[in-house]
């Protein structure tokens, strides 16, 4: 599931509209960050970018192995294997050895989509952006012949010696095909919700069809529309429409042994 229950902060519009008379800034804050909520849980939850702070723990630290595999205390367990020379070696659980590679890659699991990586500290010092890369689907990958921490002291706070903390950015970047509908949702709300507002979060979702003085006029009905997953706003549907087509409500996940989650601290 994503690491967020909404987006980290409201979406940047360019509003073609005027803000209605009387209303302060503060509300046009509020009524963009509703809007912003209600695309990016429509589109199916994958906006950002936003920042978090991970503390991530390779497989080995979860799991139980045959102590004759340990290589010690606190080191985590090793595999035996024979190399291409007939000679027995120790492999770590963390690297990988796949159909493109000849050797392990050591690597851990960042759930995303990564957007960038702001900082990796290892033991308190800040490694180099030369000394790691990210490769999809989330995978930090090491690439200074060293190897992350096997285990890490998750009690001690971040950036102390014995942990092992990654601050990235993740979600996918916004166009402005995302600002033009969370723009066009805004003005929607703002109309309603402004002082003798009568459509948006003020309108009679009760009504689809008005008859008067011989003419009529047939609305569609709004509890149909929210049920697809649609807004009713030509902008704001087309860009769902093309982002979420199948109208998706989380992000597609794949659970997998190899990858043990991290741990993000929420409080305090």
């Amino acid at each position: 599931m994503p690491l967020q229950i909404g987006p980290c902060a409201a979406w940047p519009t360019e509003l073609c509209c005027t803000v209605p008379e009387g209303m302060a800034p503060e509300e046009v804050e509020r009524w963009t960050l509703v809007a912003s909520n209600v695309l990016w849980g429509l589109s199916g939850r994958r906006w950002g970018p936003c920042p978090v702070t991970v503390r991530p723990c390779r497989r080995s630290c979860l799991e139980s192995f045959s102590p004759s595999f340990q290589a010690g205390v606190g080191t985590g367990p090793w595999i035996p294997y024979v190399d291409v020379g007939g000679a027995w070696r120790n492999a770590s659980v963390c690297g990988c050895k796949s159909d493109c590679s000849c050797g392990e890659l050591c690597e851990v699991y960042l759930p995303g989509p990564v957007y960038d990586v702001a900082e990796v500290n290892v033991n308190g010092e800040v490694l180099l952006p030369e000394q790691y890369r990210v490769d999809a689907p989330g995978k930090l990958t090491r690439v200074d012949g060293e190897c992350w921490p096997t285990c890490q002291d998750l009690a001690a706070p971040p950036g102390s010696p014995g942990t092992f903390t990654v601050k990235y950015r993740w979600g996918l970047a916004l166009d402005a095909a995302a600002v033009a509908a969370v723009s066009e949702l805004t003005c929607h709300l703002l109309k309603g919700c402004a002082p003798g507002g009568s459509c948006g979060c003020k309108s009679n979702r009760n009504v689809t069809r008005i008859s008067r003085q011989g003419m009529e006029m047939e609305m569609p009905d709004p509890t149909l529309i929210y049920s697809e997953g649609r807004t009713g706003l030509p902008l704001a549907d087309m860009w769902l429409a093309m982002v979420n087509p199948y109208r998706l409500t989380s992000p597609s996940r794949v659970y997998s042994p190899d990858f043990a989650r991290p741990r993000v601290q929420q409080w305090p």
